[in-house]
């Protein structure tokens, strides 16, 4: 039986899509201005990228990025390409890295999020950002990480999110693939699951789910559209891989959700 949570299962040319997010984010770097590996806290891990729009004048809008791979791969640099739309928009775009399972527990990437966002609020005034209209957007393991911000309701939130293909309840997840690799603990699922969280957000909300991935990634992403009161978009034709692609392309349906997000 295939497991619904196993991308390459699903994704015939998963490799070839990897292979276009490291050409195209290395093309990005080239392109726009930026400064790299800025420190947002004291772990070695613990860094992001700016991106910023060519006709930066007055302070603007700031989009933080949080990449997916399960936890436990990828990084910022793969992910470079989402500035492409970010700064169309005329926001400063921030990537950001986080520790990866299983060196680390959940609890410390949700911290790392937590950190980042934090950092950018308190120092955008320093690259010509806005603290005050902060953004993220986060794909796959990067949507569940920016749900569990939305959960926090004792703090600042993003003035408008974007979850892409998120995990939205962790519970299932101890049963695929994925548990040899990372150990989830039924305390972490418990403890990190956004649908077991009381999210109320006070910003805007998108939600977005491609319409060839799997029966889990839907059903949740439905459940947590019902939680938050958004509506959910199924992105025509696209998969878990090609969805996060189109982010760094504001002529395609995601790009455009990116787009309306960071502005």
């Amino acid at each position: 039986m295939a497991d619904l949570f196993r991308t390459r299962e699903h994704v015939a040319d998963f490799d070839a899509y990897v292979a276009k997010y490291t050409e195209r984010s290395a093309a990005t770097r080239s392109r726009l201005r930026a400064q790299l590996d800025i420190a947002y806290g004291l772990g070695k891990d613990e860094r992001l990228d700016l991106f910023f729009p060519s006709d930066l004048a007055a302070l603007a809008p700031v989009h933080l990025f949080i990449h997916g791979g399960y936890w436990r791969m990828f990084g910022k640099t793969d992910f470079s390409f989402v500035a492409d739309t970010v700064t169309q928009a005329g926001a400063i775009a921030a990537i950001m890295d986080y520790s990866l399972m299983p060196s680390v527990r959940m609890e410390t990437i949700v911290q790392q999020v937590k950190l980042a966002f934090d950092w950018l609020a308190s120092n955008a005034t320093s690259f010509g950002g806005d603290g005050t209209r902060l953004s993220i957007s986060g794909h796959s393991a990067g949507g569940h990480l920016g749900a569990l911000l939305l959960a926090e309701t004792d703090r600042p939130q993003p003035v408008s999110s974007l979850l892409l293909s998120g995990i939205y309840e962790l519970e299932p997840l101890r049963h695929s693939f994925l548990q040899p690799e990372i150990g989830l603990t039924e305390e972490e699922a418990a403890r990190f699951s956004p649908l077991r969280r009381p999210i109320q957000p006070t910003g805007s909300v998108r939600i977005l789910v491609g319409e060839h991935e799997t029966e889990p990634f839907h059903t949740q992403a439905q459940q947590l559209a019902q939680i938050t009161k958004t509506q959910l978009t199924s992105v025509s034709g696209g998969n878990h891989m090609s969805v996060a692609l189109d982010l760094g392309d504001p002529g395609t349906e995601t790009g455009k959700a990116l787009l309306a997000t960071c502005s």
